[in-house]
């Protein structure tokens, strides 16, 4: 038997997708702080099953939140998704494109070293 596969999809109003590959339907657990969560369902689709996963109004919150998507059956994860809102997603993003602007002032002079030596 194929393990099953999920592919990530979207996440949309509150709402996180995904489909799973899966020649029976399986057994899915979506767990959050360690608690499995409410709102989690499956359907059928062509090729396997289409998962949906409600993220709680909790995980709307400054911080990062993390979510585990596991196979009821094997206990093998499938998937993972993470929600980061607040200062830290603001102070991440700030001090990333921070670090992409030095990169690139480098890159800058090193090719204008490059186009002066070779004149």
């Amino acid at each position: 038997m194929t393990p099953p596969i999920l592919t990530p999809i979207r996440l949309e109003n509150g709402i996180w997708h995904g489909h799973l590959s899966a020649e029976t339907e399986p057994r899915i657990e979506v767990r959050y702080l360690g608690q499995e969560l409410d709102g989690v369902a499956l359907s059928p689709t062509k090729g396997g099953w289409a998962l949906s996963v409600e993220v709680p109004t909790a995980a709307l919150s400054d911080g990062v939140h993390s979510f585990l998507i596991v196979d009821r059956e094997t206990s093998q994860k499938l998937a993972d998704f993470t929600v980061i809102a607040g200062t830290a997603a603001a102070d991440d993003i700030r001090a990333e494109v921070n670090l992409l602007r030095a990169e690139l002032d480098m890159l800058k002079r090193a090719f204008r070293r490059v186009q002066t030596s070779g004149d």
